[in-house]
């Protein structure tokens, strides 16, 4: 283990150091400065940091113990015996992130374009052991051209380890990549099976086949950005969560995720001090929100008048722009918010919003986080493109998300909740813990105009006016069954609270559902819809 983190701090060694001791301080100070001044220049020349520097913005200063500093590959062939550079390519350790412990790994491409070879594997696979272990974060910090050609198949082999280790961290330690350069072929698996994924505008790039293969299996001409960079993916693909212009923004975004993130699933988040009054009134959410459901509004407004100092962090913010995923505070406890969002697609849930959520939902789960989902649905979003897509698959996603998690869940209908995106939005039926709504909603199977375009058709095609009859019996079936007590009378909603109360409530009942325990039956595991 390697506490000491730059050249100069190693470079003399400890006072009247000879002999072995000397030797052993000029072997360390040659791992940290690198393959030479020509390679890191090449590095800044495409506007990237080194791996180094990487590691030190991420974690705390002065907190980085490197594991494996001196491993080397024992490959041979194709010029390897003579290139036995210190670390292989990779630098791996563990540090902390404001005091909480985060084990890390950097691709260093500036030693063979950071290509993973059979030690560099080693030491992949090693750091991801201990933080499963230590029941750590995990953070890998991504910059590597794929698996090293010269080493064949032990470099492939190499991956297949790390995935498998993906897959068993799983819900156990968070697990978050950072795309800082390309990320191509079978590499790009195992940011995919991770929690959170970033990705750095111009110089990150993630795809299974290049543009040269595209364009020799396909004919089609494309670039490196345009087929797989951060904003293709943070608004097209849905694979990247986060897209930062700049490194140094993008980890310290890093950094306060981490903030918002227990250390793994027997643990909570961490709370912290709140100095945002928990019975404060929250007077602006009613003119937020228009009365009528026909106008659209921004959901992320009433977020922001809801939580702690109205600071959240937004995921998935650009992919699937009608339902907002969020990691937010209420009284310094972390809370996960999925919210309709009535600007995009008036808020309609759609393959790619369910599959949006779904994956949150399941994320807020496995890592203690208690679930607030803010409802205003007109309904699943219709079309042959949607149903020949699998929207019922795809819809299922979410409802099995929801029915499988046990953390508390609070939902609130603020406006619309119709039809089945009502139910897979939470309700009380596929057990929300509790449920609220405000005076002006609008529970029910449809909206008024196609209810009683249904139930009265007869009449209203039968009738002399059929404008006027279609009118009074819209009317009516509000009356009878669209009021804003019909739910609170049957028990499908706990209360009806006024809107300016919201923050205090959901506070004071996130507060007795802090010691839910719920005992899922005992099985292997579930199946979930694909």
């Amino acid at each position: 283990m390697t506490v000491l983190n730059d050249v100069s701090q190693v470079a003399a060694g400890p006072a009247g150091g000879r002999g072995c001791v000397a030797e052993l301080y000029g072997i360390r100070a040659r791992a940290l400065a690198g393959p030479g001044d020509q390679a890191t220049a090449a590095q800044r020349a495409r506007g990237k940091l080194t791996a180094r520097e990487r590691i030190g913005l991420l974690l705390d200063a002065g907190s980085f113990c490197e594991v494996e500093q001196l491993r080397r590959h024992r490959a041979s062939g194709f010029g390897l015996e003579g290139k036995r550079p210190y670390t292989d390519g990779v630098v791996t350790g563990w540090g902390t992130v404001e005091g909480r412990t985060v084990f890390v790994y950097a691709h260093d491409f500036r030693i063979f374009g950071g290509a993973l070879g059979e030690a560099h594997a080693a030491k992949i696979h090693k750091i991801m052991d201990m933080a499963v272990a230590a029941g750590a974060p995990l953070v890998s910090l991504n910059d590597g051209a794929g698996a090293r050609i010269q080493e064949g198949v032990s470099a492939l082999a190499g991956y297949g380890g790390i995935f498998q280790r993906n897959t068993r961290a799983s819900g156990v330690i968070p697990q978050i990549s950072v795309m800082l350069g390309p990320c191509a072929g079978g590499a790009a698996y195992s940011p995919a099976l991770t929690d959170f994924v970033f990705m750095v505008r111009g110089t990150s790039q993630m795809f299974i086949t290049g543009p040269d293969v595209v364009r020799a299996v396909t004919g089609e001409e494309i670039t490196h950005n345009a087929l797989g960079g951060a904003d293709v993916h943070a608004e097209t693909s849905g694979v990247c969560h986060f897209a930062y212009d700049d490194e140094e923004t993008c980890l310290a975004e890093v950094r306060y995720l981490l903030s918002l993130l227990p250390q793994n699933n027997r643990a909570h988040p961490p709370r912290v001090e709140c100095t945002d009054p928990p019975g404060r009134r929250c007077e602006r959410l009613a003119a937020l929100v228009p009365a009528d459901g026909s106008r659209p509004y921004d959901m992320a407004d009433v977020i922001g008048e809801i939580v702690d100092d109205g600071e959240y962090l937004q995921v998935h913010e650009r992919w699937a722009r009608n339902i907002i995923c969020a990691l937010a505070r209420l009284d310094g406890q972390v809370v996960g918010v999925v919210a309709s969002q009535p600007q995009a697609l008036a808020g309609v849930l759609d393959i790619e919003a369910s599959e949006k959520a779904a994956r949150f939902v399941q994320m807020c789960d496995a890592f203690n986080i208690a679930v607030l989902t803010l409802v205003d649905v007109p309904g699943f979003l219709p079309g042959v493109g949607q149903e020949h897509g699998g929207i019922i698959r795809h819809g299922a996603k979410l409802l099995y998300a929801y029915c499988n998690a046990t953390v508390p869940r609070i939902s609130l209908v603020l406006r619309k909740a119709y039809g089945g995106a009502y139910i897979v939005m939470d309700s009380q039926s596929i057990g929300a813990d509790l449920t609220y709504a405000w005076p002006a909603n609008e529970i029910a199977v449809m909206g008024a105009e196609g209810a009683a375009g249904v139930i009265f058709r007869r009449q209203i095609a039968a009738a002399e006016d059929p404008a006027a009859v279609r009118a009074r019996m819209v009317k009516e079936y509000k009356a009878e069954l669209m009021h804003p007590y019909y739910a609170a009378e049957r028990g499908l909603v706990d209360d009806v609270i006024d809107p300016a109360e919201t923050r205090e409530v959901l506070i004071a009942s996130l507060a007795m559902l802090r010691t839910k325990h719920a005992d899922p039956p005992s099985r292997k595991h579930g199946n979930p819809p694909q």
